[in-house]
């Protein structure tokens, strides 16, 4: 029989430094994720290899050497800055003697600590089981096969098969609770479509200044923290911008790279704010040494969830950090505004924020005149689901003459979804 040890706060770091790029973690992320955690940090251990060994990740000398130094320390959990398989816990588990976590278990449990809402709770729990159920084979090795004999014949289901199926019976639960949720904030959406109040996503890499500059624009009280994950649940706050008047901000989870993708699955409805999002202001840390990875490992996450069609303004925030840092507005060569420096911790620089909005959000919407056959019903059922047609008429051979008016960023979707809808524009008004 295999127990797992009991986990405890005073922990080893180990980080393994690969050849290839994309395998590699970064030791001052583990460092900040475990502490964020509540661990004690008493040792980090480092070591190099092409590729993971099978049975222990990491070499069986190296594997040795921390379990001497969980001895010598009174270490009671060890944390790798990697993903490990069930089988290569356990083995490293029966060496160490102690707790051993990855790094996508040491995510769940800050997203565990950190989640206040109802809705949080449910998603970090369902991530925390659909991960544990892909670890519970050979977790009951005494249990596996059913046993025969007088007094030992059982239901017919060994406890590993009972354990999947609780599993299963509650993830289903917990989907179908999360669906309720998810129908509540579309009943949202669509009241914000039918007043036409543009939305604006807060999106950005973990740690990157997302809820301090959410508190700066909404004069709200959003916990901020200089700690990893410090926001798990949405928050949406109306603000009145001069020109354009009101509009919707929704600060969101911060990414990470290599993103657990239970975590991606788990909170669908929560980066779904992100999706329907007029513009997203992607916050970046511009003082932090990693800007272009962080950028980039934001946008494959963006793509993940499908929300790399949305239309993106990119915000560096932290210039206070800079030596000669200004806030400033970036423009292209049309004269479109792509980025803004700025401060939200000083304030500097977000009425800059603020008249970029403005701009940008004012001319977001597109009209179009579309001449719809008889067989492009599903089109024009879409279009009124949108709420996009202002009005409508009939031709004599029965085509619907339809004057549309929606949000760029829904047009570019649809034309996504739907290829053949630029062939029925009759004009571009």
């Amino acid at each position: 029989m295999f127990e797992r040890y009991q986990g405890g706060e005073q922990a080893i770091l180990v980080h393994v430094d690969f050849r290839d790029e994309t395998a590699r973690e970064d030791l001052n992320e583990l460092e900040m994720l475990a502490s964020s955690a509540g661990a004690t940090i008493l040792s980090t251990i480092t070591t190099r290899r092409d590729s993971p060994q099978a049975k222990f990740f990491i070499g069986t000398g190296k594997a040795d050497e921390i379990a001497l130094e969980v001895q010598r320390l009174n270490a009671d959990l060890v944390i790798f800055n990697h993903a490990l398989s069930p089988a290569q816990e356990r083995n490293l588990e029966r060496i160490f003697q102690c707790r051993v976590l990855d790094r996508t278990t040491l995510i769940l449990d800050i997203f565990a600590q950190r989640a206040r809402t109802h809705e949080g709770k449910l998603q970090v729990e369902l991530a925390q089981l659909r991960h544990i159920s892909s670890r519970l084979v050979r977790g009951w090795t005494h249990l596996e096969r059913q046993k025969g004999g007088i007094g030992l014949r059982g239901p017919g289901e060994t406890q590993l098969e009972t354990d999947r199926r609780l599993i299963r019976e509650k993830i289903s639960t917990i989907l179908l609770r999360l669906e309720k949720v998810e129908k509540q904030r579309e009943q949202g959406r669509r009241a914000r479509v039918r007043n036409a109040i543009p939305v604006v996503s807060l999106v950005g890499y973990t740690n990157a200044g997302k809820s301090t500059l959410f508190n700066r624009l909404t004069q709200s009280k959003v916990y901020a923290a200089n700690q990893l994950f410090a926001t798990l649940d949405p928050t949406l706050r109306r603000i009145e911008l001069d020109k354009l008047g009101p509009i919707v901000l929704a600060d969101t989870v911060g990414f990470i790279r290599h993103l657990p993708h239970d975590l991606v699955a788990a909170f669908k409805a929560t980066l779904q704010e992100t999706r329907e999002a007029d513009l997203q202001l992607h916050v970046i840390d511009c003082a932090d040494e990693r800007v272009a990875d962080n950028i980039e490992q934001v946008n494959l996450v963006l793509e993940e969830i499908e929300a790399n069609e949305v239309p993106q303004l990119l915000v560096y925030n932290k210039v206070d950090c800079l030596s000669e840092g200004l806030p400033r507005i970036e423009r292209d060569d049309t004269g479109k505004p792509v980025a803004v420096w700025l401060s939200a911790l000083t304030g500097a620089g977000t009425d800059l924020l603020l008249n970029v909005l403005d701009e940008l959000l004012g001319v977001q919407i597109v009209e179009y005149q579309l001449r719809l056959p008889p067989a492009a019903a599903r089109i024009r059922s879409k279009l009124y689901e949108l709420k996009a047609i202002q009005r409508e008429t009939y031709a004599e051979n029965g085509d619907s003459m339809i004057h549309i008016r929606l949000p760029e960023v829904e047009w570019l979707r649809l034309i996504k979804q739907e290829i053949t809808i630029p062939s029925f524009i009759v004009q571009d008004e």
